[in-house]
């Protein structure tokens, strides 16, 4: 049997990233011998991300487009067709089996050259309102991967597959990893513990949300593990006090922040909705307001409409929080009643089945 060859694109965010390599490990495990070739935008942070995670990236000059009129808009036709130029380059030099995206700008022009080739194409679409690059190749791809229901009305529904988004494998036995947690984190075994997650990067409003509340959480005997992002750090860094708050830039081992997690708070990106099903703790979204389609907030009211977690919009925290955030960490029924719906829509199997769509594509391109 020949070596299979991989090309798997993605970026911008950790949304896209991290999918793109959990795809990519678990294909390994099957095909230990096969090769891998990431395709990423320049400048994003994929390019350190994934040589990172052992694999090798090469760069597209591509950038979205923005919302309003700038040069980078200016620049977006020549950024295209020099992506899309590029993209073809690298497909006939890789010559690979299937290509995978996980959505990102850098995905569009790869995968859309790998349809003119007719190589065999899966996206995988993580988010409840898909983004505009993958309405456009789900029009030539063959298999669609998506993590919500009804998105029938953006895909063709034949080549639609409920699957879930890919999850870090060390999240599936948090709940043994309290102990551990507690040490790596140096917490207070006694107090309850709130995580705060912005995102890769950060979110400004959460931060901002964070340092006028963090004395009326404290005061509730609350320890706060703080992830601000790197474009925040050094804004919020003075807060840290190693017994009660610890102001983080990012953190790298997930599994032990939701082991030691009592509650959490955060954004509402779709890799962070996954995890947050499977490891099942009370959780408040504050989706952002600023993402293509306000898909942020879609994706938390697909959870909060089946009961599994709480939903404020940026807009009401001023007003809300502190009543809401008093009432789950003292309601021990609604924190129970939460954990139990937001794990009911974890979908721990997600990658592996991925993977499998992966195969079909390849064996049918044999027969």
């Amino acid at each position: 049997m020949h070596k299979l060859k991989f090309i798997i694109s993605g970026g911008g965010t950790g949304g896209h990233i991290y999918p793109a390599i959990a795809i990519a490990n678990e294909l390994k495990t099957r095909f230990s011998d096969a090769e891998f070739l990431f395709v990423g935008a320049k400048d994003k942070m994929e390019m350190q991300k994934v040589p990172q995670a052992g694999y090798q990236i090469e760069g597209l000059w591509i950038t979205g487009l923005q919302r309003k009129l700038t040069l980078q808009n200016v620049l977006f036709p020549m950024k295209l067709a020099n992506s899309l130029w590029n993209s073809r380059k690298i497909i006939r030099k890789f010559n690979p089996d299937v290509v995978i995206g996980t959505g990102g700008f850098a995905s569009g022009p790869l995968v859309q050259a790998a349809n003119s080739f007719n190589i065999p194409t899966l996206i995988q679409e993580q988010n409840s309102y898909p983004g505009i690059t993958n309405k456009l190749l789900s029009k030539k791809a063959k298999t669609i991967c998506v993590a919500y229901e009804n998105l029938e009305r953006f895909f063709p529904a034949n080549k639609i597959v409920l699957t879930g988004n890919p999850v870090r494998q060390d999240l599936l036995q948090v709940n043994l990893k309290r102990r551990e947690a507690i040490k790596y984190f140096n917490l207070d075994p006694t107090k309850k513990t709130l995580v705060v997650l912005g995102g890769s990067l950060g979110a400004r409003r959460i931060n901002k949300l964070i340092e006028k509340e963090i004395y009326h959480i404290i005061s509730k005997d609350i320890q706060i593990i703080w992830q601000c992002g790197k474009l925040y750090y050094h804004d919020y860094n003075h807060f840290t006090d190693r017994k009660i708050v610890q102001v983080v830039a990012f953190i790298d081992r997930m599994d032990l922040v939701y082991a030691a997690a009592d509650f959490v708070i955060s954004r509402a990106g779709a890799s962070s909705i996954s995890e947050l099903c499977l490891i099942g703790k009370p959780t408040i979204f504050i989706p952002s307001p600023n993402v293509a389609e306000d898909h942020q907030t879609k994706n938390a009211r697909a959870i909060v409409d089946k009961n599994g977690a709480i939903l404020l919009n940026e807009s009401e925290l001023d007003e809300k929080f502190e009543t809401v955030f008093s009432d789950l960490i003292t309601n021990q029924n609604l924190q129970t009643t939460l954990s139990e719906n937001i794990k009911k829509l974890a979908k721990p199997n997600a990658t592996k089945d991925i993977v499998e769509e992966i195969i079909k594509l390849i064996e049918s391109q044999k027969s």
